[in-house]
């Protein structure tokens, strides 16, 4: 790129530190020790059992793909307001809910304005607060990762905008007790509640939306249903910022396979319910496997992961079981980097992770 142009481009976009996915194992091929169809990915959350049976089937028959959908979402937050139990004026669905994040600050953040980042938490708030020139202003959590909701309220000024809370925390896995939501929506600011990993924990603020207009609550299909890779995410909104929502979004946001595979994953969530079941038993033998290895201290969680402190360096741990063809997540950011982050998997994965851990834990002692 030629300095003229480059001179051109918002400065807030020039400086940002972008964030960073997880890896694709299609990447690895040749870098690890395994093939890469035996790579073990646990870094992403995703749903190791896939998505409903009755999407492939749907996805496999349906013809009109060259037809734009609905961008008015009719059909589709009709659906998701029988899932929820509120109104489908409340609800806007989006491309994964990461867009209905960046859309949030798009509608309520101007540059200069603040965002409340309950730091460490999902960096896509971060991420976006800057893209759209907004000023962050971090609140640490205790050392439990718990929120502390009085410098929650010391924080807001008259330039806050928005504060987010991701609920159960990502990457931390703990929930915030209800009643600490509602102390920080009593204060007036919009409050996002972001429940991305609500089929988990069973723990929810949507019956308070009545009572609060300034509270709004995120969801996906990319964890509990195992849609990550079709990307649809909702939200449930007051009907006027639903609206504006409606309104600014890029049209088509969310794309017709997407559609289908919403619409056939809330027919079979007898079916997908059982898999999130398995999902949480997996997830607290994982916690006892770890907690036997005295080097890692795993902290309870209420999703669909294991956030586990490390002895030692973290990103060393990390690189040494992606050689060995396991995939977990690493944050090389302040306040993460003594840690890592483990998906829950299948049985067959935690027995495969325990044991690349175990070999670990030999070399360490050599």
């Amino acid at each position: 790129m030629s300095q003229g142009i480059e001179q051109l481009i918002r400065p807030e976009v020039l400086t940002l530190s972008g964030y960073s996915p997880s890896k694709s194992p299609d990447t690895l091929e040749g870098k690890v020790e395994v093939p890469v169809k035996d790579i073990i990915k646990l870094d992403a959350n995703e749903n190791p059992y896939g998505c409903s049976p009755r999407v492939y089937q749907a996805l496999a028959t349906y013809p009109p793909f060259n037809v734009y959908p609905d961008s008015g979402q009719t059909e589709l937050r009709e659906s998701l307001s029988g899932y929820v139990g509120v109104g489908s004026e409340r609800i806007v669905a989006s491309g994964g809910s990461n867009q209905l994040i960046d859309l949030l600050i798009r509608l309520f953040v101007g540059p200069g304005d603040e965002v409340i980042h309950l730091i460490p938490t999902f960096d896509i708030y971060r991420f976006s607060t800057q893209i759209h020139g907004g000023s962050l202003v971090e609140v640490p959590r205790d050392k439990d990762f718990a929120v502390n909701v009085k410098a929650v309220k010391a924080a807001i000024s008259r330039k806050t905008k928005i504060i987010f809370l991701a609920n159960p925390n990502n990457p931390t896995g703990n929930i915030t007790p209800q009643k600490d939501i509602i102390e920080i929506v009593a204060t007036g600011v919009p409050v996002v509640v972001d429940e991305a990993y609500y089929e988990f924990s069973g723990e929810t603020v949507v019956p308070l939306v009545d009572q609060y207009e300034n509270l709004m609550v995120l969801r996906t299909f990319s964890k509990w249903a195992g849609l990550a890779g079709l990307r649809v995410g909702y939200g449930i909104f007051p009907p006027r910022v639903a609206d504006y929502l409606l309104a600014i979004k890029i049209p088509y946001g969310v794309n017709t396979a997407a559609l289908i595979a919403v619409r056939e994953s809330l027919k079979d969530t007898d079916y997908l319910q059982d898999r999130v079941k398995a999902i949480v038993s997996e997830r607290e033998r994982l916690f006892n496997e770890l907690q036997k290895l005295k080097w890692l201290k795993p902290c309870p969680s209420q999703a669909n992961f294991i956030f586990c402190s490390v002895l030692g360096k973290a990103g060393e741990l990390q690189q040494k079981l992606q050689n060995k063809g396991i995939l977990v997540r690493y944050f090389d950011r302040p306040l993460l980097r003594d840690f890592i982050r483990i998906s829950v998997g299948k049985p067959e994965h935690t027995d495969a992770l325990i044991k690349a851990l175990r070999e670990i834990e030999e070399e360490r002692n050599d």
